[in-house]
């Protein structure tokens, strides 16, 4: 029974020392003097503002890609004890001595070392030779460009082996699949496939190309699968669910926990708040969370409110009047109605301030109980500094003539009579019932007598309107936009009823009751929203190259430069291996469409198998270079 012991215990194991030697000169060539240069080189100045952001859980936004690179990077520093603490402003900034260079650029130059070995098993899983696979591998060992990238803090290495990755996994699994389908070995790589496109997306947005290139290649390989007459309806179900499952849902379930640890490590508020809704804002500790926590949840008659426009383009902006007035001619000859200016003005200010009235009440105080307004409830806003009335009437406003001017009603005692009744349309209401809440409520402002909807045009007023943004009545007919919604960013229950006792309530911190918090959904599609639309600089400037340049090679790019010595470095390709890629992919796309040709004559030049690993072969790597 105890036989076993009398034996020793014996464990073997395959050790390719092809792989072992590559990836041991890719960690050589990638780590050696890893922290020189000790200064900011190229992109190092953008994500090392990132990575003090995560320091000190502040949120920022970035609208290059998703979260999960940053958070990479970012846990190079906290490992090395990186306290954020550092003036990310210019390339060849010298670091201090409390940023720990060699950890930041740890994470990076690992996955540039292990390109090396990746190539090498890829090439060996499509089916070609030892000599060929480790020639590959020694070709991304000396590619200059991609050593460049792996020895800094930048994330082009990172997802080059997220890619790669994904590529490898794909091949095992589609190699085990031959021999053990439902194996653990065979669950392990597929779902590794799916978590490897989900990281290269989660780098950078340029990973959903990879990643398309996979289920383009899996979705051949199912749609086989389903021809093949030896296999029962349920286990063609079963294979389809399983691929279903690794290469859809497990990657949306991971892309959507980057942004859950994302938003969870940046609670605190940040530089990049303005650029995102009331409710996010408020969700954040400090910023306008410390000026809205616990504010009243529903605005009432007597409310006094500020406006703060939906779109927030091209600044974040509030409803704002003051006591200057259109003027009576423009430069252009066309006359206004010489009333008080309503603006939206991109700053905080005590004109922001307006105040919710009831057309059948004089009182602008809030009722005890309150009356809460309603969708579809008939108001009056009040500035809270002028006591003027919101007004439009059938004026061609300032900078756009086809839609009425929006101003404060002054009365001239002409012919002009007010029209300042406003129709509540709640935009997001789930009742037509529904109360206007603050902050939550996504609101309309129909004009009753003209239909027009309060919008912001986004033109930026002359001098005389303070280069202001123009606000204007937009008629309802012409179709609706996010300039055409607004929310209640700060609200507070009016009690002063005299005009002098408002305005210093209206200077005066608002206390709040009513806290809320929005769900991680919600802050995640907001979020991503803005990361996809938010505004980046497209105009050219002289160091611009196009894709084509990159692969002839005529452009490269100084990364840095010694301040006072001649180092220098900078991102070039290695002409002989950038060369012979692009001849060898022209070649590769000449024979693929001869063998085409003669293979629809019916002439077999290759067998069956070879082809199609001949096919595979080239959509990977052939296609991965076309499409990345």
């Amino acid at each position: 029974m105890l036989g076993f012991l009398e034996r020793p215990v014996v464990v073997t194991a395959d050790i390719n020392l092809n792989v072992v030697a590559l990836t041991a000169v890719g960690l050589l060539s990638r780590l050696w003097q890893l922290a020189y240069p000790r200064a900011v080189v190229f992109d190092e100045v953008y994500y090392g503002q990132y990575i003090s952001f995560y320091m000190k859980r502040i949120f920022f936004l970035d609208g290059s890609g998703p979260p999960f690179g940053h958070m990479l990077l970012a846990l190079g520093g906290y490992l090395g004890g990186f306290d954020g603490n550092f003036l990310w402003n210019r390339i060849g900034a010298e670091y201090s001595s409390n940023v720990p260079v060699w950890s930041l650029r740890l994470l990076p130059a690992l996955t540039g070392a292990l390109l090396v070995p990746m190539a090498y098993q890829i090439l060996l899983e499509l089916g070609f030779s030892h000599c060929a696979a480790t020639g590959a591998a020694l070709l991304i060992l000396i590619e200059n460009a991609l050593i460049t990238q792996a020895r800094l803090m930048l994330l082009e290495s990172v997802l080059i082996f997220f890619n790669l990755l994904a590529v490898l996994s794909y091949l095992k699994f589609a190699n085990s699949q031959k021999q053990r389908p439902f194996s653990l070995r065979w669950w392990f790589w597929l779902t590794l496939t799916g978590m490897a496109c989900s990281c290269a997306v989660g780098v950078k947005y340029v990973g959903v190309f990879t990643y398309l290139l996979v289920l383009a290649v899996a979705g051949v390989h199912a749609w086989h699968l389903i021809g093949d007459r030896t296999l029962s309806h349920v286990r063609v179900l079963c294979h389809l669910l399983a691929r279903a499952a690794a290469l859809l849902v497990v990657p949306a379930l991971m892309y959507l926990s980057f942004f859950y640890v994302h938003l969870t490590l940046l609670c605190r508020s940040g530089p990049h708040d303005q650029i995102m809704s009331s409710a996010f804002q408020a969700s954040l500790e400090g910023g306008l969370a410390r000026i809205t926590q616990g504010q009243p949840l529903e605005v009432a008659y007597g409310s006094q409110v500020t406006l703060k426009n939906v779109f927030g383009k091209p600044v974040p902006c509030w409803l704002h009047s003051h006591q200057s007035t259109y003027p009576m001619i423009y430069e252009n000859g066309r006359g206004s109605s010489h009333q008080q200016q309503v603006t939206c003005y991109p700053f905080k200010d005590v004109n922001n301030w307006w105040i919710v009235k009831d057309p059948g009440r004089h009182p602008l105080v809030v009722s005890s109980p309150p009356r809460p307004v309603r969708h579809g409830d008939v108001v009056q806003l009040v500035h809270g500094m002028t006591t003027r009335f919101l007004n439009t009437h059938d004026v061609a406003a300032p900078l756009s003539p086809h839609s009425q001017e929006v101003s404060c009603y002054v009365d001239y005692n002409i012919s002009m009579p007010s029209q300042n009744l406003w129709r509540l349309d709640i935009v997001n209401r789930e009742s037509d019932t529904e109360v206007w809440k603050t902050i939550l409520s996504e609101v309309r402002l129909v004009h009753v007598n003209t239909s027009a909807v309060l919008k912001l045009s986004g033109a930026h007023l002359p001098d005389w309107g303070f280069r202001q943004l123009e606000v204007v009545g937009e008629k309802l007919s012409r179709g609706y936009h996010e300039s055409m919604v607004w929310n209640v960013e700060e609200h507070r229950y009016g009690k002063s009823q005299e005009q002098k006792e408002r305005e210093l309530e209206l200077h005066s911190p608002a206390q709040m009751d009513v806290s809320r918090n929005l769900s991680f959904m919600a802050r995640f599609l907001e979020l991503q929203w803005r990361m996809l639309t938010v505004k980046s600089d497209d105009s050219e400037h002289k160091y611009s190259s196009s894709p084509l340049d990159w692969v002839t090679l005529d452009t490269s790019i100084a990364y840095w430069l010694h301040p006072r010595t001649s180092a220098q470095i900078h991102l070039l390709g290695n002409v002989v291996i950038w060369a012979s890629a692009g001849l060898a992919t022209a070649v590769y796309a000449l024979l693929f469409f001869w063998y085409l040709l003669r293979r629809r004559r019916c002439i077999r030049d290759l067998p069956e198998d070879c082809w199609l690993r001949w096919v595979l072969a080239g959509a990977l790597c052939a296609g991965g270079w076309a499409v990345n």
